[in-house]
C-alpha cells in the first residue's frame, strides 16, 4: 500500500512537471520571448533607428523589453530611441532600470548623468559622474560633466540670491548660463520669466514659460500665467487657448476656470464686433465695443482698442463731430496709434477741416511710413486743402460732406433765392450777389452729379479750368461755363436781367 502511494505521488509530480514545461512553451509563444525572436526585434530596431524611423524602431524595442525584461541592454537601447525622439523623460526610467540590472554599466550611468544635468538636478547628476569616475578615473566626459555640475550648482544659488534681493537684471544674466547648461530645467526658466515680468517685459516671459508646459508634468500654473500674460497684451485668442490647456489637465481648477469664463466672454464680444465691422454693421459693432469696455475695464489695451474701433465706425457712419471727439480720446490714450490718427484725419475731412486732416496724416506717417493707405490719404487731404483755398462747394452751400442729394438741393434753393441778383438794387451789391449766385449754382451742379462730386471729394475741382482737357478751353460751352453749364438757366424758377452800362 505504501508502494502504491509512492507511485501515485510520483505520477502527480511527473504530470505537474510536464504541465510546467508546456506552460513555459506556451508563454514563450504568447510573449514572443524566444531568444531568436528577441534578437530579431533588436536587429529590426537597430536598422529602423539607423534609417530614422524612430516610432517603428521603438515598437520593436518595446517587444524586446517585454520578451526579456531582465536584459539591461534592451532597456539601454530603448532609452537611446527615446532620446533620439527627444523624450528624455521616458529615457530616464529605462536607464535607471539598466543600472539596477547592471550597476557597473558605466555607459548608462554617464547617459543618465547627462540627462539629469540638463534637467538641472545637480546632486543626482554628480552622483552618476562620480560613480563613473570611481570605476574609470580617466573617463574624460564624466570628469568634464562633473565640473559642469559643480558650476551649475553655484550658478543656481547665485541666480536665486540675486532674485531674492530684487536684482532681477543680474539674476537674468546668471540664468543665461544656467539655462545653457540645463536647458530642460523648468525651474530656471520659470525664475527668469518672473524676472522679466517684474522688469516689464511680458513677451520674453512668455518665451521662457512656453517650454515649461512640456518640461514639467501637469504644469497648470504655467498655462495660467501664459494665459494671463497674453490677455494683458491683448492676445485674447492665445489667452483662451492656454487657459483651455489648463482645464484639460484639471477641469475643476478654480483659478483657471474663473479666468476662462472672463476671457471667453471678452473674446466672443471682440470677435462679434469684428464680424459686424467686416459686414459694415457699424452701429452694432460699436455696441459690442462698448460691451468690451464694460467686461474688461482694468486692462488698458482693451479700452484703447474699443475706443479706436468706435472712432473708425463713426467715421464710416459719417458722423464727423462725434468721431473727432472719440478719436481724440483714443489718440490721447494711445498717441502712437497710426490708425487712430488716420481715422481722425478722415473725420476732419468730413468736417471740412483740411489743415487738421493734413497734420494728422503727417503724424500718422511718422509711426507707419510704409502704409500706402496713409500716404494716399495724406495726398488726398493736401489736394482738398488746396481746393478749399479756392472754392469749397460744401461750405458754399453750408452742408456737410455727408449730405445727401435732397439736402444739397434744398440748401441750393434757399441760398439761390437769398442771393438772386434781382434782390439787390445797388450795382456793388448786385455784382457781389452775382458772384455768390454763380458759386451757389456751381456747388449745386458739382455736388448733385455723382461723378463730379467724387472728383471733388478726391481733391480735384471739376469746374477748375486747370483741370479741364485741352488747356481749359475745350470743355466749356458757348457761354463760358464748364460742361455747358449756365447757372442762370439751371435754377428754373429764377430769372433776372443784367443791366449793362
Amino acid at each position: 500500500m505504501e508502494s502504491s502511494r509512492r507511485n501515485s505521488l510520483s505520477g502527480v509530480l511527473f504530470s505537474l512537471s510536464l504541465f510546467c514545461v508546456i506552460l513555459d512553451i506556451q508563454l514563450d509563444g504568447v510573449l514572443g520571448a524566444t531568444a531568436v525572436e528577441i534578437e530579431q526585434h533588436l536587429e529590426m530596431g537597430r536598422k529602423l533607428l539607423a534609417a530614422g524611423q524612430l516610432a517603428e524602431a521603438l515598437s520593436h524595442y518595446h517587444s524586446a523589453v517585454e520578451g526579456d525584461p531582465k536584459n539591461y541592454l534592451t532597456y539601454y537601447k530603448r532609452a537611446a530611441v527615446f532620446l533620439a525622439m527627444g523624450k528624455s523623460k521616458s529615457a530616464l526610467p529605462d536607464l535607471t532600470k539598466a543600472i539596477l540590472l547592471k550597476p557597473d554599466f558605466l555607459a548608462a550611468r554617464l547617459q543618465r548623468g547627462n540627462i539629469l544635468l540638463k534637467q538641472g538636478s545637480c546632486h543626482e547628476a554628480r552622483e552618476d559622474f562620480e560613480a563613473v569616475l570611481e570605476r574609470s578615473p580617466d573617463q574624460q566626459e564624466a570628469s568634464e560633466q562633473l565640473m559642469r555640475a559643480n558650476e551649475l550648482e553655484e550658478l543656481q544659488e547665485e541666480a536665486h540670491a540675486a532674485h531674492h534681493r530684487g536684482d532681477y537684471a543680474t539674476s537674468i544674466e546668471v540664468l543665461e548660463r544656467v539655462i545653457e547648461i540645463s536647458p530642460w530645467d523648468p525651474e530656471s526658466r520659470e525664475l527668469r520669466a518672473d524676472c522679466y515680468i517684474r522688469l516689464g517685459d511680458p513677451q520674453k516671459a512668455i518665451q521662457d514659460l512656453t517650454p515649461t508646459t512640456r518640461l514639467r508634468n501637469d504644469n497648470r500654473a504655467a498655462f495660467y500665467k501664459l494665459s494671463m500674460l497674453h490677455y494683458s497684451l491683448g492676445a485674447h485668442h492665445e489667452s483662451l487657448g492656454h487657459i483651455r490647456d489648463c482645464l484639460k489637465l484639471d477641469q475643476d481648477d478654480k483659478e483657471c476656470f474663473g479666468h476662462y469664463k472672463q476671457v471667453k466672454k471678452l473674446s466672443k464680444q471682440l470677435d462679434s464686433a469684428d464680424d459686424h465691422v467686416q459686414a459694415e454693421r457699424f452701429e452694432e459693432a460699436m455696441e459690442k465695443y462698448e460691451s468690451v469696455m464694460k467686461t474688461e475695464p482694468t486692462v488698458s489695451f482693451y479700452t484703447n482698442l474699443a475706443k479706436a474701433r468706435i472712432c473708425f465706425c463713426l467715421v464710416k457712419l459719417r458722423e464727423p463731430h462725434e468721431a473727432i471727439d472719440v478719436c481724440s480720446e483714443a489718440h490721447q490714450r494711445d498717441p502712437r496709434n497710426a490708425n487712430v490718427l488716420r481715422d481722425r484725419a478722415e473725420a476732419y475731412i468730413l468736417n471740412q477741416e483740411y489743415e487738421k486732416a493734413v497734420d494728422d496724416y503727417q503724424e500718422a506717417r511718422e509711426f507707419d511710413a510704409d502704409s500706402n493707405e496713409i500716404r494716399e490719404g495724406l495726398e488726398r487731404a493736401q489736394k482738398l486743402l488746396k481746393v478749399s483755398r479756392k472754392r469749397d462747394y460744401y461750405k458754399i452751400l453750408g452742408v456737410n460732406r455727408s449730405a445727401g442729394k435732397q439736402e444739397i438741393i434744398k440748401a441750393y434753393r434757399k441760398l439761390a433765392q437769398q442771393w438772386h441778383p434781382d434782390n439787390f438794387q445797388s450795382e456793388t451789391e448786385k455784382k457781389e450777389a452775382e458772384k455768390r449766385f454763380i458759386d451757389i449754382a456751381s456747388a449745386k451742379e458739382v455736388l448733385t452729379d455723382p461723378e463730379m462730386r467724387q472728383k471733388f471729394d478726391s481733391g480735384e475741382d471739376p469746374l477748375d479750368p486747370e483741370n479741364q482737357q485741352g488747356g481749359g478751353g475745350g470743355g466749356q460751352g458757348s457761354h463760358g461755363w464748364p460742361f455747358h453749364f449756365n447757372p442762370f438757366e439751371s435754377g428754373g424758377n429764377f430769372h433776372f436781367k443784367f443791366q449793362h452800362n
